[in-house]
């Protein structure tokens, strides 16, 4: 069964992917530093994905990204595009 969250996640993975290319890193840098499979952070980025992810991965996609997690929960500022995304 379908997460009832499903475009959350989407959007969430939607701006995983901003900012890792913002930050210059492949999806297989990323997975490497993250520890998981560059399969999954596909499945995790894509815009028509039905995969949900845990709190803990997102933690530490933050950390790999060096951002606050809470930047997956606003909207994507363009005017703060520098490396000191909070």
């Amino acid at each position: 069964m379908p997460s009832k969250y499903l475009p959350e996640f989407r959007e969430i993975g939607r701006k995983i992917a901003y900012y890792r290319t913002l930050r210059g890193l492949s999806q297989e840098a990323l997975a490497d530093k993250v520890d998981i499979s560059t399969s999954y952070l596909s499945k995790i980025e894509a815009p028509n994905s039905t995969m949900t992810f845990s709190l803990e991965v997102l933690f530490q996609i933050a950390e790999a990204l060096n951002i606050s997690i809470g930047v997956f929960f606003r909207p994507i500022d363009l005017q703060n595009t520098d490396n000191k995304i909070e």
